[in-house]
């Protein structure tokens, strides 16, 4: 499994705060069949122009080589768009996902969906490809507005450990999968225990062996090796009494 989301650059944002806490968290992973690693810290589109911090830079060379063999580190970033990015950025390629034309982008909560959809829309004019972190999180998700918004060329990434709330959010990601709208898995692990195995299992034990393959290592791999990823097939996502209901009730539900 790769995973693409992750806060495990020590001390440089709400995720880790010290090297042993990274290196606990991805020796968890490799045990958990993660082979690659995606460090992708909080950054504004209105500081991107500067370039990757000093002090990531610094913390990437201190937790390289005490990570786990098993792991290969990539870097990134996971940028909140409060600005549109520059013709700069998307040349230099500097907070892209290893480089490569896909980058993580993610809004604050209660944006709406024209807002995502100008946004998603300006990043791909630029080359890039936006990969729009957690969209479940928004309460403007709803699965028509994401196919819209897929209508820009962005992609999904959806929160594994998302998938097994119960909670109106886990509801979102889970819809997103049952109506083949989530592109990817991830963790966005934060120096704690959320993995994407967690999601990957649950996807396969709702009959989704082939859609976890391609969410949580075809997928992340075309995105590493910046060559175009592969529609998930909608899946069958069973669902609990409680959520049928709820569903029922609220129509405007995803």
């Amino acid at each position: 499994m790769i995973d693409l989301h992750s806060h495990l650059l020590p001390g440089v944002d709400d995720g880790s705060r010290s090297l042993e806490q990274s290196v606990a968290v991805l020796r968890r992973m490799a045990r958990h069949g993660v082979t690659d690693v995606c460090l992708t810290p909080h950054l504004l589109a209105s500081q991107a122009d500067e370039g990757v911090p000093a002090e990531q830079d610094e913390a990437f060379r201190a937790l390289s080589p005490l990570a786990p063999s098993e792991v290969r580190l990539h870097r990134g970033a996971e940028v909140m768009l409060d600005r549109p990015l520059t013709e700069r950025v998307a040349a230099e390629r500097k907070v892209t996902l290893g480089g490569t034309r896909y980058i993580l982008v993610e809004f604050p909560h209660r944006v709406t969906a024209e807002t995502v959809y100008y946004a998603l829309s300006v990043v791909k004019s630029l080359g890039l490809v936006p990969v729009l972190a957690h969209p479940e999180r928004y309460a403007s998700c709803r699965s028509k507005t994401v196919r819209w918004w897929k209508e820009t060329g962005a992609l999904m990434q959806v929160d594994a450990t998302t998938l097994l709330s119960s909670s109106a959010r886990g509801e979102r990601a889970r819809e997103l999968l049952r109506e083949g709208l989530g592109d990817i898995l991830a963790a966005d692990n934060h120096g704690d225990k959320r993995t994407i195995e967690a999601g990957f299992q649950v996807v396969v034990n709702h009959g989704g062996a082939a859609q976890a393959d391609l969410l949580a290592t075809q997928n992340p791999r075309a995105i590493l090796e910046d060559q175009p990823t592969q529609a998930v097939p909608p899946m069958k996502f069973r669902s609990s009494i409680a959520q049928r209901v709820r569903r029922l009730f609220d129509p405007e539900s995803l």
